[in-house]
């Protein structure tokens, strides 16, 4: 068994993530915790690294007022920023972490984060899934 997959399975355990799936072989899990607004973040563990991505919304055009309202608010993401998967598309929150020296803080802090964010700016994610 994978060290760090059993590792990071622990970790969420411990916070009270909702293992949704998981599957071992390609290190990967899909979480999620109701209370905390949570659903179907994806972590990945890919030694050395583990990726924690949530999807956020899809952009319907390309534009730079969304872009630059992201970069702005990324200043204020305490842990994790926004980003674009390859297809310059979808607009993921995604933060990375170093397996080896992974601990439960790290993890938690990420969630928070990505929590926190959803929190104060779920009307505005609304908003630019719309434009």
């Amino acid at each position: 068994m994978n060290s760090y997959f059993q590792k990071v399975k622990e970790y969420l355990l411990e916070l009270n993530y909702t293992i949704v799936q998981e599957d071992e072989k390609d290190g990967v899990f899909v979480v999620e915790n109701e209370e905390e607004g949570i659903k179907n973040v994806v972590l990945i563990v890919a030694d050395p690294i583990l990726i924690v991505e949530q999807f956020l919304f899809e952009l319907s055009s390309d534009s730079q007022s969304i872009f630059k309202k992201l970069l702005m608010k990324n200043r204020d993401i305490i842990h994790g920023a926004f980003a674009l998967d390859e297809s310059g598309k979808k607009v993921l929150f995604r933060n990375t972490h170093e397996c080896e020296n992974l601990d439960l803080n790290e993890i938690e802090a990420t969630l928070n984060s990505l929590a926190l964010l959803l929190g104060e700016y779920t009307d505005q994610l609304i908003e630019f899934s719309k434009q």
